[in-house]
């Protein structure tokens, strides 16, 4: 009889434990354009690799709450580990690239992503299954396909909102929440775009709860990097 009870003790401690665990309900996959990030009074910096792609690269996995809210630096002794992703880097550099300054490497980027935002789905992603899941979701949308099919170019024009989210709707098959910044001369440009993830990290959803963020008005500009 204690027997089963100390099992049945202990099976309900790592269930709770588990719930405990993720405290969270989706993740939002944050992608960010390049040319939005540099062309600001702040301007930018290279990595260290070179001039990255022309394409929408990785900002971030966040783990997010229904509620709006969400956990961060949930385990402040999983310190970001380089060579646990040492099959990734190539991959990272190219799409999840470091755009501050001064020039770098990409590493304290990445560990701030992951020491923030990563350990707090540990109950779903070791290290290297967190930035792998990320550039694999990336991958799956296409963002830059989809809104060249759209009649949507980085080329330095103006778009408007229902232009740029229904391109992206069309191409990926879900609607983005579009955050924009301003340029040098305050013209509200295509900054970044926050996708839904299910609380597996697999697929993505329909977004049970949009960010805050500044308004983008209905004349965006797209421009070049």
């Amino acid at each position: 009889m204690a027997a089963r009870l100390s099992l049945a003790l202990l099976l309900v401690l790592a269930v709770a434990g588990r719930a405990a665990a993720q405290d969270y309900d989706f993740f939002y996959l944050v992608l960010q354009w390049p040319g939005s990030y540099c062309d600001t009074k702040q301007s930018c910096c290279y990595p260290k690799s070179g001039k990255p792609a022309a394409d929408f690269g990785i900002h971030g996995l966040w783990p997010n709450r229904n509620d709006g809210s969400y956990p961060q630096n949930c385990n402040p002794d999983a310190e970001f580990d380089p060579s646990k992703v040492s099959d990734l880097l190539s991959s990272m550099r190219a799409k999840w690239p470091t755009l501050a300054c001064p020039t770098n490497d990409g590493v304290r980027f990445w560990g701030h992503e992951w020491d923030k935002h990563g350990t707090c789905a540990a109950d779903v992603f070791d290290e290297h299954g967190y930035f792998a899941a990320a550039l694999g979701l990336r991958d799956q949308l296409g963002v830059l396909s989809a809104l060249a099919a759209g009649g949507v170019n980085p080329d330095g024009g103006y778009y408007t909102m229902d232009q740029i989210k229904g391109a992206i709707s069309d191409g990926t098959g879900f609607e983005p929440y579009v955050e924009c910044n301003r340029d040098e001369s305050g013209n509200s440009q295509l900054y970044q775009l926050y996708f839904c993830v299910n609380a597996a990290g697999d697929s993505f959803v329909q977004c049970p709860v949009l960010p805050r963020g500044r308004p983008c008005g209905n004349r965006i500009e797209f421009p070049a990097f």
